[in-house]
């Protein structure tokens, strides 16, 4: 199946001049949401992980389905105050101002191996602070893993110590 077939061009969004990635017709259409995540699973598959993680919010849509598949333990990377046990955090600066992402203290043992993943890598931002706050709390980053890479804003350069999969590249 064509996964790109379900990804929906959105002009001028979330302001003028970007062509947004819509997912929600992949997600709408059951075949295609099951084909993404066994494509992911196939991937995920040559990374050797003990542990899947995601930050908030669209990378949980793909994450939890492909912990499930693959029966690892999920971890979710979240905005400040939405966890309710002690954390570990992490703040990044962003084009438009800084954001921060916490983790259980418990999420990622020392050693583990995290496989992270997410629906789409633009910049790479997300991806580098997740990737940081859980070599924080001693483990270590077995892979990033994407639906849709937008190739032209070279996420990938600003991940390169990592091994790096996506499903679709624009």
């Amino acid at each position: 199946m064509n996964l790109a077939d379900h990804i929906r061009d959105v002009p001028d969004f979330p302001q003028p001049g970007v062509l947004f990635k819509d997912i929600t017709p992949l997600l709408a259409d059951p075949p295609a949401f099951a084909a993404a995540v066994d494509q992911l699973a196939a991937r995920a598959g040559s990374v050797s992980a003990d542990v899947i993680a995601a930050a908030e919010a669209r990378g949980f849509l793909f994450a939890a389905p492909l912990a499930y598949k693959l029966g690892k333990p999920l971890v979710p990377l979240r905005k400040p105050g939405k966890l309710p046990y002690k954390t570990h955090s992490y703040k990044y600066d962003l084009e438009y101002g800084s954001a921060e992402l916490h983790m259980h203290v418990d999420g990622v043992r020392p050693g583990a191996r995290v496989l992270v993943v997410d629906d789409v890598l633009a910049t790479g931002g997300t991806m580098a602070a997740a990737a940081k706050l859980i070599e924080a709390a001693g483990g270590a980053v077995a892979g990033c893993l994407f639906l849709i890479e937008l190739a032209f804003l070279k996420g990938r350069d600003r991940l390169a110590e990592y091994d790096v999969h996506s499903l679709i590249t624009y």
